[in-house]
Formats: C-alpha cells, structure tokens, sequence
C-alpha cells in the first residue's frame, strides 16, 4: 500500500507525544490535530485533547473536561503538564522560534501573529514545531523576532524549565540533543535525501547519524484515512 508523504508526517507528530502519557496535548494545525489523536488512539491513550478554548475533548471531539483558558494558564502551563506543537515562521539552529514579525521590529516587513504564548510556552513546558514547507526562509541562520525561546537564549536567561522538544517538517525530524543544542537531523522522511534538507537550510545541519522516519502501520494508516482524516486534507497541505 502506497503511504504518502502527508501520512508519514502525521505519524511523526504522533511520535513526538510517546511517553508523554496523562498531559495536555495542544496541536496547533491540522497535520499537529491529526497526530496527536493519531497518538491518543494508540500509543499514547491517557493524552488530555484540549480544543483550544474551554474543554478537552476527545478524538471524536466528545466534551470529557472543563479547562478554560485561565484554568489552563494558571495550573498546566506552569507546571509543565503540557506539550504544545506550535507553527513556526522562522526557526534558527538553536531553536529560537519567530511567528511575531519579518524585518525589524520597529517597522517590519510582514506583520504575523505576534509573540503570542510562545514565550511562556517554551520556558515552562515541552514545545515542539511543525513546518509544512522546509525552506530557507523558515530555517535562518537568526530569527528576526524571538517568540519561542531558543536554547542560546534560555542559557543565558537561566530557564530551567526550557524544553524545546522537536522540530518536524514536510522533509524530516529535527532535535537539538548536540553538545551546544544546535539543530541536527534524527531522521529524513522516505525519499529525502541529504542534500536536499542542506538546500533548503539556511545554516549548517548535523545530518550524519539521521536515519530514515518510520512509515504508518497498518493500523495507523486505517486510523488516519478512514477515521481522523477521511476527506484527505492531509494532502493538500503536505502534497506527495
């Protein structure tokens, strides 16, 4: 059975939660929807689905918990029982993360979405990121505004709690677990080679031990187009 590349990326979002077990699970984006109750449904049964306002949810969407947004800052976000996949609109080697503004602060390029939870999310719990299109203009040598806190930048703020956990993106699986936290590669998707992640990023990559980003199970693949995504949505935004 052909498994497309939108179907592995959904697995590997999956796997950023395995060994998460009973926290709030917060994906921002339909492929990070998709792979976290891909997760729930198998792996991981004791994630809390949040849907993003007041409840936690099932993967049916079912209400199974009350948690508004004060409830959520004032008792999950700062104990760190949370894992959130947030986008990301720059990303640099360290993992510092912009979705604020392109070009200067003070009179930008683009104006985006602001900081937003960024901040407080990557000082106080796992943060991960998904980005739909590799490119040089998402991975920069510097970010032009940090919203998500880089490890460089958690150093030297003395953030004890930091925890920027992966990035995944439409050609691979990214980390920081290098001597100084710089970003390498832990595996490519099937068909990706080297060469072509080293050309679509800005700085230098360490993609000497990645290995290859493990297709869906059978199981996983049932799951993923006949209950979770059956209209394919998936596809549009990670074309094959």
């Amino acid at each position: 059975m052909n498994v497309t590349r939108a179907e592995v990326a959904v697995v590997a979002v999956a796997e950023l939660f395995r060994g998460d077990g009973e926290i709030v699970a917060s994906p921002m984006g339909l492929i990070p929807q998709l792979g976290a109750k891909l997760a729930r449904l198998t792996f991981e049964p004791g994630l809390l689905m949040s849907d993003g306002e007041a409840c936690l949810v099932t993967t049916e969407g079912a209400i199974e918990g009350w948690q508004p947004f004060r409830k959520m800052l004032d008792t999950v976000v700062p104990h760190g029982r949370r894992h959130v996949v947030m986008g990301a609109n720059q990303v640099d080697r360290f993992g510092n993360q912009n979705i604020s503004a392109i070009g200067d602060h003070a009179r930008p390029a683009k104006q985006l979405l602001g900081v937003r939870g960024a901040p407080g999310n990557t000082v106080n719990h796992r943060t991960s990121y998904w980005v739909p299109r590799h490119s040089k203009r998402v991975f920069v040598e510097n970010v032009d505004i940090v919203s998500g806190v880089g490890y460089d930048n958690a150093a030297k703020a003395g953030q004890r709690f930091h925890d920027v956990h992966r990035v995944v993106t439409n050609l691979g699986v990214f980390d920081f677990a290098t001597p100084d936290h710089s970003m390498r590669a832990v595996s490519l998707h099937p068909g990706v080679t080297a060469d072509v992640v080293r050309a679509a990023t800005s700085f230098a990559l360490d993609l000497t031990e990645a290995g290859t980003t493990r297709e869906p199970t059978a199981e996983e693949l049932l799951f993923i187009r006949e209950v979770l995504d059956p209209e394919a949505f998936r596809e549009r935004e990670v074309p094959s």
